[in-house]
C-alpha cells in the first residue's frame, strides 16, 4: 500500500448495521477538531474555556473550590488563572471571610468573551451537523441526552426545546 493510498483510507471503516460508537467517534473528532480551531482564534486553551464557563455557570468561587470543580492541582490552577487573569477575563480578590484566600470571578470582559467563544463553538457544531435540519439536529441532541442522563443514573432529561439548542 502506497502513501497516497493510505491518505484516502477511511477514518471509519464500515461497521456491522447497529454498531454507533465509531460513527460517534467521528463525528465527536470532527466537532472537537472545529471547536479546538474556534478557541484558537480568540487565543485561548480548551482549559481556559472550560473555567470560564464554570465560573460563569456558578459564579464567584475560591480558588480551591474551582481546583476541585476543575479537578486541577492547584499550583496547575494558578497558571491557568494568571493567563485569565492577564486577558481581563478573570478578577482574583482576597475574601473578605477568610483573608487567607482568594475568590475568582468573571470579569465583564470574560463574560462577553465567553459569549463570543461559546457562539463560534455553536457555529462550529452547526457546520459539522449541517447535514441534518434543525429538526434533525434537536433529536439528535434530545437523544444524546436521553443516553448521558440514563449513563449517570439520572432521570430522562426534559423533552428538548429550542431554549436548550445552546446547551
Amino acid at each position: 500500500m502506497d502513501d497516497d493510498s493510505v491518505d484516502r483510507l477511511p477514518i471509519v471503516l464500515p461497521q456491522p448495521r447497529g454498531h454507533s460508537g465509531p460513527l460517534l467517534e467521528l463525528v465527536a473528532r470532527r466537532i472537537r477538531a472545529e471547536a479546538e480551531s474556534e478557541v484558537e482564534s480568540f487565543d485561548l486553551r480548551p482549559r481556559h474555556v472550560v473555567a470560564l464557563t464554570l465560573l460563569d455557570l456558578v459564579g464567584e468561587q475560591s480558588q480551591s473550590d474551582l481546583a476541585q470543580a476543575l479537578r486541577v492541582d492547584r499550583t496547575n490552577l494558578v497558571g491557568l488563572l494568571n493567563d485569565l487573569e492577564t486577558a481581563d477575563l478573570i478578577e482574583r480578590r482576597r475574601s473578605p471571610h477568610d483573608r487567607r484566600r482568594h475568590t475568582v470571578s468573571l470579569t465583564p470582559a470574560g463574560t462577553r468573551r465567553l459569549a463570543e467563544v461559546q457562539n463560534a463553538l455553536g457555529a462550529a457544531e452547526q457546520r459539522v451537523l449541517s447535514a441534518l435540519d434543525p429538526e434533525q439536529q434537536a433529536t439528535l441532541h434530545a437523544l444524546l441526552q436521553q443516553v448521558t442522563a440514563a449513563e449517570c443514573g439520572e432521570q430522562s432529561q426534559a423533552p428538548f426545546s429550542a431554549e436548550h439548542a445552546d446547551a
